[in-house]
This record gives C-alpha cells, sequence and structure tokens, in this order.
C-alpha cells in the first residue's frame, strides 16, 4: 500500500516536489527508492540508525549497493575493453592501402606538410584538425616532403601512414563532440556532488571538448549549442530548488560561465596563437590576409621590408582590394567569351601573389619615364594603368560585367601605352583633399573612371571556369565607400626613390585572429557547387542513398568507398521513428494518469530525457544543412549520425526490456537475448560484408559478372 501511495504522489507532483514532501515510511513496511533524479533536499532529521540524505546521495546508497553496481559493472567495462581493441584494429588494419593519394588527403595531408614546414597557408576550417594530422606525420617520421598534388599520386618511400585514414578532418571533429557528450552526462550525474572534485572535472572536460570541437570545425558550434541548451535547463532546475540560496545558485551560475565559456573560449584563442607562431613563414595563403596581416610572414616581400613611401608616376605597383580575400588587381592575355560584353583581355582579382598582379603608373598623357625625381601621384590625379605583362591599359566601359549585371566589364585594352579615353582613372584618397598624397599600403584608395564615373569594384564573386574561377572586377556605379571598392598599393618599385621600412606595418595578435576568421567565413560562404560538381544533398544521408568515391572509378583501379553500413543506417532511421512512436505511447500514458510500477517510471524517464537529448542533438547536427548554399558531401552527415545511433540504442533497449509486457519469465528474458544476439550478429556480418569497401577492391564492379561485390549494390545510386 505504502509503494502504492508513493507511486501515486510520485505521479500526480513530479521528483522536486515528492523528495520535499515525502512522509517518512515505517521501516517494517516495503521502500523503494526512487528512480528519478531530484535536487538537493534542505537538511532534515533522519530516524535512528539510518544515514543522513547527504551522505547516501554522496556514496549513491549502502555499501551493499555499491558492491552490486560494481559487480554489475565489471561486464560492461570488459566490452568496453573489447569494443576499444575492436576499433583499435579495423581502424589500423591495412592502413597503408591503397598506397597513393585518396581524395581530400591532396588537401589536408598538404597542409599536415605546411605545417612541419612552418609555412603558413589558408583554409575555411579553424586549424586544430590539421594541427593534429601533422603532429601525427611527425611523430611517426614523416618529414613534410610529399608534395600532395592530386588524387593517385604514389607515396613511394614516404612514411605516411600516421597521417593516413583518408586524412578527413571528421574523425577529429567526431572525437571531440563525443567527448563533450560524454563529459555532459557526466557532469550531470554529479549534480548532488556540487563543487566537488569530480564534479570540476567533468565541468572542465566538457569544456575543453568544445574547445577541440570548434577548434576543428565550426561545425562544433552545434554540439555547443546542445552543451548550452542543457546547461541553461540544469539552471533552470537549480532556480526552482527552494532549499538552494541565491548566493548558492550564483555560484553554480559562475562555475559553469568559467568552465563552459570562458574555458573554451581561451583554449580556442590559443589554438590559434600556436598556429599563428608555428606559420611564421610565406606561402600559399598570403594572398588571401591583408598588406599588414602579410608582413608578418618571414619570406614574403612585405616582411622587414623597405620600399618607396609615397606612390609615384613610372612605379610598378600591385593594387589589393581591402575587402577581405578581395584579391590582387590582375590580368592576363585571355579575353572574355564570345556574349560576355566587349572581347577584350579578362581582367580580375587573383588571390595569390603573381607577376600578372604588376602594374605600371602613366600620367594620362604619356608614359614616358622622368629623367630626375620622378612626381609623385596625388589625391585628384587621372592617371593610366598599364598591366606590365601585357601591355594593356586598366578600360572600362557601358558593357555590363560578366557576374554582377549592373555594373560596368572592366578590361584591358590598347597595347603598348595606346588606348582611349576609356582608360583614364581618377585617384581618390579615403578621406583626402586634393593634393594629398598617396601612402603605400596605409592609404585606402578609389579609382574612379573619368568616363563613366563608376569605381573600380571587386564584387567578391567567382568568374566561371573561362575566368579560370577567379574573382569579378567590375566598375560599379554605385560610388558608396566600401573595402569592395576600396584599394590599397602593397608592392612598389621605383628605384629612383628612397626606400623606408615598412616594419611599423605588423598587426596585433587580436587584429590578425579577428582578420583570419572573417576570411575563413568568406571562404566557407564561397564554397558554391560548381558544374559538374559532385553536391550531395541533406536528404541522401538518413537513407545511404549514395556514398563517396575516395579512390579510384574503374575495375583496373585500387577502389575505395565511403557507405554507411547499410544495416546500422536503416536501423538508424527506422528507430527515429519508433523512438517518437514510443514517445507519444509513453506521454499518453502518464498523461491520462495509468498506474506504472517503478520500472516503467524510470524507463519513461530515459525515454524522455535521454532520448529527448539525443534527438536534439541529431537535429542541430543535421537540420542546418538545409538552410546551407555551399557544396555539400555525404561526411557532413557523420555528427548527426553518432547521435542517431546513440538514439537507436536507447530505443532499442527500452523496447527489449518492455518483453515483459509480452511473456513471463523466463521466456521474456529469452527473447530479450536472442533479439540482442541477432542485432549483434546483423551489424557484424554486414561489417563482413562490406568491409572492402573500406580496406580497398580491385576487379570488375559490383554490377558487372564475376564481381566479388556482386549481389551488395543494394540501391541503384551506390557507386562502387
Amino acid at each position: 500500500m505504502a509503494k502504492e501511495e508513493c507511486v501515486s504522489q510520485r505521479n500526480k507532483t513530479g521528483d522536486s516536489s515528492l523528495l520535499r514532501n515525502r512522509k517518512h515510511i515505517p521501516t517494517s513496511e516495503k521502500t523503494f527508492q526512487t528512480p528519478f533524479p531530484s535536487a538537493p533536499k534542505g537538511k532534515s532529521s533522519q530516524p535512528a540508525g539510518h544515514s543522513s540524505e547527504d551522505d547516501s546521495q554522496s556514496s549513491n546508497g549502502s555499501s551493499a549497493q555499491l558492491s552490486t553496481r560494481r559487480h554489475d559493472e565489471s561486464p560492461v567495462r570488459v566490452l568496453l575493453v573489447l569494443v576499444v581493441g575492436l576499433s583499435f584494429s579495423t581502424r589500423l588494419y591495412k592502413i597503408t592501402e591503397p598506397p597513393h593519394v585518396c581524395w581530400d588527403e591532396t588537401h589536408f595531408g598538404k597542409m599536415g606538410s605546411y605545417y612541419i614546414n612552418r609555412t603558413f597557408f589558408f583554409d575555411v576550417h579553424p586549424p586544430l584538425g590539421k594541427m593534429l594530422i601533422g603532429l601525427a606525420g611527425y611523430m611517426t617520421g614523416y618529414d613534410g616532403t610529399f608534395p600532395f598534388l592530386k588524387p593517385g599520386d604514389k607515396y613511394e618511400q614516404h612514411n605516411y601512414w600516421g597521417m593516413r585514414g583518408y586524412i578527413l578532418l571528421d574523425p577529429i571533429l567526431l572525437f571531440f563532440i563525443m567527448a563533450a557528450v560524454l563529459s555532459m552526462v557526466k557532469f550531470n550525474q554529479q549534480r548532488y556532488r556540487p563543487f566537488s572534485a569530480s564534479w570540476w572535472l567533468w565541468l572542465v572536460l566538457t569544456g575543453v571538448s568544445l574547445a577541440g570541437a570548434l577548434g576543428v570545425k565550426f561545425v562544433g558550434l552545434f554540439v555547443i549549442l546542445l552543451v548550452g541548451l542543457n546547461t541553461v535547463w540544469d539552471l533552470w532546475r537549480l532556480l526552482g530548488d527552494l532549499s538552494l540560496s541565491l548566493v548558492d545558485f550564483a555560484k553554480h551560475f559562475l562555475a559553469r560561465v568559467v568552465g563552459l565559456i570562458v574555458l573554451p573560449l581561451f583554449l580556442y584563442v590559443t589554438i590559434f596563437a600556436v598556429h599563428f607562431v608555428v606559420l611564421n613563414k610565406s606561402g600559399p595563403g598570403d594572398g588571401f590576409f591583408s598588406s599588414a596581416f602579410q608582413s608578418r610572414l618571414m619570406g614574403n616581400n612585405l616582411h622587414n621590408a623597405s620600399m618607396p613611401e609615397y606612390l609615384a608616376y613610372g612605379s610598378t605597383i600591385t593594387v589589393k582590394n581591402l575587402r577581405i580575400a578581395g584579391g590582387y588587381l590582375h590580368s592576363h592575355w585571355h579575353l572574355y567569351p564570345e556574349g560576355v560584353g566587349a572581347r577584350q583581355q579578362q581582367v580580375t582579382a587573383y588571390l595569390h601573389k603573381d607577376y600578372n598582379n604588376l602594374w605600371l603608373v602613366h600620367r594620362q598623357d604619356d608614359n614616358n619615364s622622368q629623367s630626375g625625381t620622378p612626381d609623385l601621384v596625388r589625391h585628384g590625379d587621372v592617371i593610366r594603368l598599364e598591366h606590365k605583362e601585357t601591355t594593356r591599359n586598366l578600360h572600362s566601359h557601358l558593357h555590363e560585367a560578366p557576374v554582377t549585371k549592373k555594373h560596368f566589364q572592366v578590361t584591358g585594352y590598347g597595347i603598348n601605352g595606346s588606348g582611349d579615353t576609356n582608360d583614364l582613372w581618377q585617384v581618390e584618397v579615403c578621406g583626402g583633399r586634393k593634393g594629398d598624397l598617396v601612402k603605400v599600403l596605409r592609404s585606402k584608395v578609389r579609382f574612379l573612371h573619368r568616363a563613366t564615373g563608376c569605381v573600380l569594384y571587386s564584387s567578391g564573386k567567382t568568374l566561371p571556369k573561362w575566368g579560370w574561377e577567379q574573382v569579378e572586377v567590375t566598375c560599379s556605379p554605385y560610388l558608396k565607400e566600401t573595402p569592395s571598392s576600396q584599394w590599397n598599393i602593397e608592392d612598389h618599385i621605383n628605384p629612383k626613390l628612397p626606400n623606408i621600412s615598412l616594419s611599423v606595418l605588423k598587426p596585433h595578435f587580436l587584429e590578425i585572429l579577428l582578420e583570419s576568421h572573417i576570411v575563413m567565413l568568406r571562404g566557407n560562404s564561397g564554397l558554391k557547387p560548381k558544374d559538374n560538381e559532385m553536391n550531395s544533398k541533406p536528404w541522401h544521408w538518413p537513407i545511404n542513398y549514395q556514398g563517396l568515391r575516395f579512390s579510384g572509378v574503374n575495375e583496373t583501379e585500387y577502389r575505395v568507398y565511403l557507405l554507411g553500413n547499410p544495416v546500422v543506417w536503416w536501423m538508424n532511421l527506422a528507430s527515429l521513428g519508433l523512438y517518437l512512436i514510443m514517445v507519444a505511447v509513453a506521454s499518453i500514458t502518464i498523461q491520462r494518469g495509468f498506474s506504472l510500477g517503478i520500472k516503467r517510471i524510470e524507463q519513461s524517464r530515459v525515454l524522455m530525457r535521454g532520448g529527448g537529448l539525443l534527438l536534439l542533438g541529431w537535429l542541430l547536427h543535421y537540420a542546418p544543412f538545409y538552410t546551407m548554399g555551399r557544396v555539400l558531401y555525404y561526411h557532413h552527415y557523420f555528427p548527426a549520425m553518432l547521435f542517431s545511433s546513440m538514439l537507436t540504442g536507447i530505443t532499442l533497449d527500452l523496447l527489449l526490456n518492455s518483453t515483459d509486457l509480452l511473456l513471463q519469465p523466463p521466456y521474456c528474458d529469452w527473447l530479450q537475448r536472442v533479439m540482442q544476439m541477432l542485432f549483434l550478429f546483423s551489424v557484424l556480418y554486414s561489417f563482413y560484408l562490406f568491409h572492402p569497401l573500406s580496406y580497398g577492391m580491385t576487379g570488375p564492379l559490383a554490377h558487372e559478372p564475376g564481381s566479388a561485390m556482386a549481389g551488395l549494390k543494394w540501391m541503384d545510386s551506390w557507386e562502387f
């Protein structure tokens, strides 16, 4: 009777109110310990012979219960060791095959080499993942000399295995995401031991893992949001605990601010500090950044450089757009194609250092250099810019631009200095007055086209393949000052003028940190699907619609194909629907006031709270991709897949533990064991069937006669 009253009270009032208002039940009657976690109580008297509630909570029950719990955990630990062993063995098996570059190893392997060689580069992701790839290669004997030019290149004698695993950032990202989730759950379990050593340990580890996830990819923001929502709910629960003073609540709040905001932010910034210290040599990423940023890189022409301070006629210069990743004013011998404005020489913005970035500064009416000290260019002067390599003038006219249709086309026109009035540009120093000099690197300059009144502009849009996928340069009729219409003079060569040191231009750490993030974010937004480029769709991922070729396309090549285990993938998909049905049934049952036993109450709690957290994690890591305009790949689903797999584990476990609703013991236990073994066998056997996709295969394709993979192409969209 006491048991039924307690369950009834539990259902009516919830866990917190039950613990505050429960009555002492005489020891002669049977009692039970509520399975729901609850907020800590205030101090209360206990019957003689009983330990205090604080003591029982801190020790997690009596010594007999603790002994039983440790005994029950022994098989779990054995299974954990077994799973870890299997993980390492399957991961390292045939890791050196194929002995050539596979897919994104071209990029991330090369970036690992850059870290070993301390060469600066640009990537759209934060640096931690590439740093760890480079560290793994360095610690296993790789010397950073392999060029990683293209997929299929043989590694030959290079010691590459330590960086292997088809060198993706995602396995590293998954590690930190799972570490963050595990630490969060462990921290939640310490709620009855606030500010203890284990409480602080798991709080700190959660913060460290969040910093690691974000330091690998910006996708780490999704797990930060998940932990953040869990923390808000936890604080809301604490605020409702009337036995907790506001001072104690403030301590809880500040501890979480330090552990989950301040610490991760500090570690994230530290990652970039290490990144900038290690990559201190000029490399292929220089051109994505400002002139001031480049001046800190050894080997860059701006590092400890000296050049004339003021722009002069007769000088050879490079002109850099002030938009982040706006590029250098550039031209080459190629013409605009038929139907794209006037068929004249292309003018673009190029993100890399190049000889075709050089221009000569001439007066509007002649191009003869002066014999004495050259005259300096001033605000308001009208000039011509002649491309040094092709001798054509920077030119614009009323033809529309190739991509930004409301702007005018910019071309290279004339030859050896000859041209027309559409080659004339007026120099304007931003914030300057007529007669002001143009300072190299420091002055923000605009070039106004004399004939049309438009302003030279880098749109930031990528040209098609005929434009070598460089950045579009236009002449904008909209004269508002923006970074896209502002330029600075970077290189300045004039032997007739004295030079000054440029060391004063080196930026502070916070300046380069901010600039690097702006460049990364704009780089990410610029990853649009290209013509004929494979682009996966988010709806493909949960159904395992299509994989990804890592290596090889025909029967003579060593083929590796990234595809999810079909049994796991489709079991996850089915479990999502099954989970929602089970939640609906449990919610209706509770809402209608059906009498439930302790076991069902505990199962409902795990289903809704634990399963709900995992469902939220799946949604946060999956749904945002539907809003992204960038190119997407199959492996972008992997973080969401982890949450889906864990949700499958909870759903199937609760389902199998409910077999006693159908059968009496011991038959329900037998059914549970049989179903568990069936699921395990299905997963292991499907891994055995499809393992050649991961470890490599040769010979006929799956749909061809004599193929070792015959019969395994269960979907026509699979391409192995």
